[in-house]
């Protein structure tokens, strides 16, 4: 055997042996490129330490962050998406959400529970973005419905935290048809006095921009955040000229009157919690009191 086929084989073997680098260990920033090491995103609660970019967090990550520790309830399980279209595009919309549930071991794209922030009884809804892009169906829409009469009838804050594409094409009208029943909720909420916070995280998009992610009685969002109905590119070519420096920022929104407060990840349940307790003053919310003006 010539000493050029045992390198080789040495070569093979040693390029063949399983790496003991585990994988997912660095990710790159979206916002700069800065590559960044997984330990220390999960210390600083997925904010890039280069450019303070807010990396998608994951929604069980969220209920650590904002609920009390031990006080979160899911609510509403059990409901799934049918395909009343029989929509197919370049796959089935039924081995879509098969996909989609397989991938992300949820039911659909939004969670549901009721928990206590600072002591103060909420029902919270978080959107789902790794799940179909979190867009609005008609399951969406349902479990958001419910736990907004859950706020209702247990007379609580509502939170609901968005990050979505929008309403879902594959579910034509049915989808487009949950904006107005989200928001006609909501104005039973605001009839009775029930407070109701909007979290906006990147991206907040579409339909779920256009109805209740847009109606809190404080809208909040994390800095960076893409919040609109369409696009900047489609905007763009709609208008046949350029966008504003910005357009579509959190920073943009706040400046323009849309958004009421931002907020870094890292304070965002203190600003909650300072909020509640702002609609509450230490009262029992379930006492009734007047509409808001």
């Amino acid at each position: 055997m010539s000493w050029l086929t045992q390198a080789a084989k040495g070569i093979k073997a040693l390029t063949s042996q399983k790496s003991d680098i585990p994988d997912n260990l660095w990710r790159k920033c979206p916002n700069c490129a800065e590559v960044l090491y997984h330990r220390e995103l999960d210390r600083n609660l997925w904010v890039c330490g280069a450019c303070g970019h807010h990396l998608m967090y994951t929604t069980e990550q969220y209920i650590t962050l904002l609920c009390d520790e031990g006080s979160w309830q899911e609510t509403h399980t059990g409901i799934t998406s049918k395909d009343p279209l029989d929509f197919r595009d370049t796959k089935r919309y039924r081995d879509r959400i098969k996909a989609a549930r397989s991938k992300t071991g949820k039911e659909s794209a939004v969670m549901c529970g009721r928990a206590t922030i600072g002591l103060i009884p909420v029902s919270m809804s978080i959107l789902e973005f790794s799940f179909l892009g979190g867009s609005m169906g008609s399951v969406v829409g349902e479990k958001i419905s419910r736990a907004l009469l859950d706020s209702l009838r247990h007379r609580e804050a509502a939170i609901i935290l968005s990050r979505s594409g929008g309403a879902r094409m594959q579910e034509s009208l049915l989808s487009l048809m949950q904006m107005a029943k989200t928001s006609a909720v909501l104005a039973r909420l605001r009839a009775e006095g029930i407070p109701f916070i909007s979290l906006m995280t990147n991206p907040t998009t579409g339909g779920v921009t256009a109805s209740f992610a847009t109606l809190g009685d404080v809208n909040i969002a994390e800095p960076g955040a893409l919040i609109g109905f369409a696009g900047p590119r489609v905007i763009k070519q709609t208008i046949g000229g350029d966008l504003p420096e910005g357009f579509q920022s959190s920073e943009f929104l706040l400046e323009h009157g849309m958004l009421d407060l931002i907020s870094e990840r890292k304070d965002l349940k203190g600003n909650l919690v300072r909020v509640l307790n702002w609609f509450t003053a230490g009262r029992d919310v379930s006492v009734r009191r007047p509409p808001r003006g």
